[in-house]
């Protein structure tokens, strides 16, 4: 009687956790919508600690969720006039190359156990979520000190300046899962001088295409839960609407400061988890 106890309660929490999961792939799109990005950045965690997922397919499923959610948003800017498409060309060259090079050629190469430091074992799961979390950690400094993007700035628009940070976006999604929103809105203001609503659907399309060509690199190396990253994705994909809808109506500035102090939590959280907790 005890040993089937056990075994329901093991059930509900499960039960429990898994559609903690859905909820929080809504506000993956929520945010995505709103801020244009920070919702990637949740997908892998939401993966690993609701859905129990691997953290090596969790950043596969990431590109999937993130690549079709982001480009259902960049779908809805795009008809209102929002993406640049000059700039998704400047950036995505470098960025998308990078992106497949890293999933298809880099990953499968890396091993189980990266090092050895006595009997602590580095393993690549370990890895992947230690630099997640610090990334989290970045991203939320950069949300929380709110510092105001000058659009008038003046800037030469140096072709290896975009290159670099295509590159550099192109190493965030493509090891990491996560579409590095956070590192190309600036850029896309400071750099390319949109405006921060243009920024937000070119960084969404860009994004969209960084995240799916890195999918694509996968496709082979792994066996993929179609049901499951296709239920995910379109409950982000009705958030990204949701958020869309009202990123007219909320306060973005303030909103994006509280999503930052959400994300650092997380953050901290996934340090704790991994160093202490296991």
């Amino acid at each position: 009687m005890t040993y089937i106890t056990v075994i329901l309660n093991v059930e509900r929490h499960l039960a429990t956790m898994e559609i903690a999961g859905y909820i929080a792939s809504l506000f993956i799109g929520i945010s995505l919508g709103l801020i244009g990005g920070g919702g990637s950045i949740l997908t892998v965690p939401v993966l690993v600690y609701l859905f129990a997922i691997s953290p090596t397919i969790a950043i596969s499923y990431s590109l999937f969720i993130v690549g079709v959610t982001s480009l259902a948003g960049a779908i809805s800017y795009y008809r209102k006039g929002l993406v640049n498409f000059k700039t998704v060309l400047l950036f995505g060259s470098s960025s998308i190359t990078t992106v497949f090079i890293a999933r298809k050629f880099i990953i499968p190469l890396l091993p189980d156990v990266f090092f050895r430091i006595g009997s602590i074992e580095v393993t690549h799961s370990f890895f992947v979520m230690i630099l997640f979390a610090l990334l989290m950690v970045a991203a939320s400094i950069s949300m929380i000190t709110d510092r105001k993007i000058a659009e008038e700035r003046k800037s030469k628009q140096m072709p290896w300046m975009l290159v670099i940070y295509g590159v550099l976006i192109g190493v965030v999604t493509g090891f990491l899962g996560a579409g590095g929103g956070f590192l190309l809105i600036p850029a896309l203001v400071i750099l390319m001088k949109l405006p921060m609503k243009e920024a937000i659907g070119t960084s969404l399309l860009i994004i969209a295409l960084n995240s799916l060509i890195g999918f694509l690199g996968d496709i082979g190396l792994q066996t993929v839960d179609w049901k499951f990253v296709i239920i995910v994705s379109a409950i982000a994909i009705a958030g990204i609407f949701i958020g869309t809808y009202f990123n007219q109506k909320v306060n973005g500035a303030k909103l994006k400061k509280g999503f930052g102090w959400f994300v650092l939590v997380i953050g901290i959280f996934i340090i704790i988890h991994e160093t202490l907790l296991k």
